[in-house]
């Protein structure tokens, strides 16, 4: 019946459309999306479980909501992967770690629950960094993730599954989280759009950890108003939540009608200098240009800590990490050491065994940092300066309704540049982090390609709680890409 659908390009409104329109039933899409997972995941390598049973189960009731004229939801019938670091009931759940390896959540992260709610199809769990540490996905411990879009080239992270997913058709939208970085980055490097929604936009029950002033979960998709549809699903608070806020979500799929026409769009002198690649440069140049033709004003604008930020998130992030992963010990949760005489044995041994190098580097940095001797100078400091970068962000606001500027300072790179130096892959970040440690809210559009035909990304950063203008700005460069 969906034959005439193109699932590499098939939109969330397509692909609701095509069932609630009776084109095709819930279960032969997913099914199909089964098939092609089948036929191309072999290479991609994006999901690391797959939930048929789950799913068509799912679409049973969608297609039995379909005959008998019932509602439906804003998702009715859209298949959707989920990063494995979101809880779900019954189906193993990594973090992409072998410390994790077969344990199943006998609980649902809320946002899965939404989803499903809306009436998603959730085809199964897609692979990632391990315990989201990474800006390549070259850390799963189930094997790295290919690009679609970009062959031989690292499809970013630590959400690459999540993006290369959607990039190659194996999932009309998907979950992905982002700490300093792993919603846009991936999204940028993989040619299709992420959102990071303002912290405590969207629940965080059922995540597994990594720094937790700093994880957000937020959705892959094709397009903006896929996007913005997601978010829409997404948003509001959860009293499973003590993080979740309690500020009304807006609607932001009706927010996108709006023109961009009087906007102040800030860029950040910070942003635009040095190492920044040229391709990547004249990319962003053109969409600020294509704002300024559709009415918005340019100003220029300064974020003087930026310079901090790196430095700044692996301090912080690293110390949350070192507390949040001391309950993987070999007793409550997963991998436990068989080769081991006494206790203290079995805790060393289980995380020596169940962890990669990437997470044992950030725990034992994080260990470092909250020493006894080191916790003033290095913490506290850290936290310090995220309050001179946060309030960076809210003096410009003061002047500008969004900001604009890259994603990254390079496009992809090829699996193995950046393993044997973490420092050169930690500034992968560097335009990303700022705006974690700060919680606002930020998103990457796709916006060009460089001379080696490598997908660029273009950053647009909103304010707290402002995801609507955020949007509206995208969805301005999103169309005027493909009006050119």
């Amino acid at each position: 019946m969906s034959n005439a659908l193109n699932l590499e390009t098939l939109t969330l409104a397509e692909a609701r459309a095509a069932v609630v329109e009776g084109r095709t039933s819930a279960a032969a899409l997913t099914m199909e999306h089964y098939e092609r997972i089948a036929t191309i995941d072999t290479h991609v390598h994006s999901y690391l479980a797959l939930t048929q049973e789950r799913a068509l189960a799912q679409a049973e009731k969608i297609d039995a909501a379909v005959k008998a004229g019932g509602q439906l939801g804003p998702l009715a019938g859209v298949p959707v992967g989920i990063k494995d670091v979101l809880a779900t009931r019954g189906t193993v759940t990594t973090a992409g770690s072998k410390i994790l390896e077969g344990y199943k959540p006998p609980y649902d992260a809320t946002a899965v629950l939404k989803l499903e709610a809306a009436g998603a199809i959730v085809l199964g769990k897609l692979n990632c960094d391990e315990f989201a540490m990474g800006s390549s996905n070259e850390n799963s411990a189930y094997g790295p993730v290919m690009n679609p879009k970009a062959p031989g080239h690292v499809p970013g992270g630590s959400s690459g599954g999540s993006a290369a997913s959607v990039a190659a058709g194996l999932c009309v939208a998907s979950l992905g989280t982002d700490t300093g970085g792993s919603i846009r980055q991936p999204a940028a490097f993989c040619d299709v759009v992420g959102v990071l929604p303002t912290y405590g936009r969207v629940s965080r029950f059922g995540l597994i950890a990594f720094a937790s002033s700093l994880d957000r979960i937020g959705p892959f998709t094709k397009n903006v108003a896929d996007a913005a549809t997601m978010l829409e699903v997404l948003a509001g608070p959860d009293p499973l939540d003590a993080t979740s806020s309690t500020t009304a979500p807006q609607s932001y799929t009706a927010e996108l009608a709006k023109p961009v026409s009087g906007l102040r769009i800030g860029i950040p002198e910070e942003y635009f200098g040095e190492g920044l690649n040229d391709d990547i440069r004249a990319a962003i140049e053109k969409s600020l240009d294509a704002l300024r033709e559709q009415g918005c004003e340019l100003v220029k604008i300064s974020l003087p800590h930026t310079k901090y930020a790196v430095p700044t998130y692996y301090v912080i992030a690293t110390a949350e990490a070192s507390a949040n992963l001391s309950r993987f010990d070999g007793v409550r949760f997963g991998h436990r050491s068989a080769h081991s005489e006494t206790l203290s044995a079995m805790y060393k041994n289980s995380r020596e065994e169940g962890f990669g190098p990437e997470v044992k580097r950030r725990i034992l940095l994080g260990t470092y940092v909250l020493s006894a001797g080191y916790y003033d100078a290095y913490y506290r400091k850290a936290q310090q300066v995220r309050a001179l970068l946060t309030q960076d962000f809210l003096a410009a606001f003061h002047k500008v309704d969004a900001i604009v500027c890259p994603v990254t300072p390079s496009p992809p790179f090829k699996f193995g540049e950046k393993t044997d130096d973490p420092v050169q892959m930690y500034l992968e970040d560097i335009f990303s982090v700022a705006a974690s440690l700060a919680g606002i809210c930020g998103m990457s559009v796709p916006c060009g390609y460089t001379r080696d035909n490598l997908p660029i990304g273009v950053q647009v950063l909103g304010k707290h709680f402002d995801e609507a203008t955020m949007l509206r700005v995208g969805a301005a460069i999103e169309a005027a890409r493909k009006a050119s």
